[in-house]
């Protein structure tokens, strides 16, 4: 039979759709590019959330960084190299970086100011964390913003400190915002530990807790008292031949005295919380607080009498700045002990 031009083989005529119905269009070949796999890469990085574990060792890792860039600051004043690189933010007026010329100062230097970076790195890093934690918790956010701006005053602060020879009032400033940092990042690593923002519960009588605060206002004019020991004593930070050796009007024995008498005040503050605690029945893990405090406030002692009798030998005055940190660091610790955030109840 002859087949005619309308006329369809039987196979193509079961596969032909019914009249009216719409013919799908042929889909194209599949693209080789690594289009699908670079979309799928930025969709992973858009939805990804902190875990727990990053969260806290991020955050650990600021609190370690400020006190590390204490340890270092106080190793460039140790060893003469404050002015190492005289001009700020390059080393030298003709470099960026230290000349042959500057000699083991200007690397010293140079070196303290690039852990500036490394610090910022690892704030940004804890700033990334908290932000991409969820759901959100806004303090965490702002306690990690706040450490990146303290970055960048520490880091104007060390270039007024240069431009100014080492003037001790801009000196002493650059280590207090230190330490400020140090409580900062150690309140932040606390927090990241909570399970929410929501009100705290107090765990010790309400007296206690202001007696707390007292303690912690001592510790930090006891931290005052110490830059301004430095800052009237023989280490300038500036080798023989720079200008920067101004120094506090304030005798190096007066200087020493009000410091010791701040010691004992808040060694006996120390005390009389332990003992307060101990009498309205606070918790074991509160009272060991207070207890690693006072263990660290008599190691700082040893170290401060032995240094002042020693002439100030400068690897116990950087221990003695360390341990100026870690006590610092304590006394937060005995502060937001005093405290505690529960977790949510579950909805039944």
């Amino acid at each position: 039979m002859t087949q005619t031009a309308g006329d369809a083989p039987a196979s193509e005529q079961a596969a032909a759709p019914a009249d009216g119905a719409k013919v799908p269009a042929q889909a194209g070949p599949t693209p080789t590019s690594a289009r699908p796999a670079a979309t799928g890469l930025v969709s992973r990085i858009l939805t990804w959330r902190t875990t727990p574990a990053i969260l806290t060792w991020t955050c650990f890792a600021a609190f370690v960084a400020n006190i590390g860039v204490i340890v270092t600051g106080g190793a460039v004043r140790l060893t003469d190299s404050g002015l190492g690189c005289p001009t700020w933010p390059t080393c030298t007026d003709g470099s960026l970086v230290p000349t042959s010329r500057l000699g083991a100062y200007g690397v010293v230097e140079f070196t303290n100011r690039m852990l500036t970076f490394a610090v910022s790195v690892v704030v940004g890093a804890a700033i990334i964390a908290c932000m991409r934690w969820h759901p959100r918790r806004a303090v965490l956010n702002k306690l990690s913003w706040t450490l990146f701006v303290g970055v960048v005053v520490q880091a104007v602060i060390g270039g007024i400190s240069v431009r100014t020879h080492l003037a001790p009032i801009w000196v002493s400033l650059h280590m207090l915002v230190s330490m400020g940092m140090v409580a900062l990042s150690y309140v932040l690593w606390v927090r990241s530990r909570e399970p929410n923002d929501a009100a705290p519960t107090p765990t010790v009588q309400p007296v206690l807790r202001t007696l707390g605060y007292v303690l912690t206002a001592g510790v930090g004019a006891l931290l005052i008292a110490g830059t301004i020991v430095t800052g009237s004593g023989p280490h300038s930070g500036a080798k023989a031949g720079d200008p920067g050796h101004k120094r506090f009007p304030l005798s190096p024995a007066n200087a020493t005295q009000l410091h010791a008498d701040l010691v004992f005040l808040v060694v006996g503050l120390t005390v009389a919380l332990w003992f307060a605690l101990k009498a309205t029945g606070a918790a074991p893990r509160i009272l060991n607080t207070v207890r690693d405090l006072f263990l660290l406030l008599m190691a700082q002692g040893v170290i401060g009498y032995v240094q002042y009798f020693t002439h100030l030998p400068v690897l116990l005055v950087g221990i003695h700045m360390f341990g100026a940190a870690i006590v610092w660091a304590a006394t937060w610790r005995v502060l937001l002990a005093m405290r505690e955030r529960k977790a949510f109840a579950a909805a039944v």
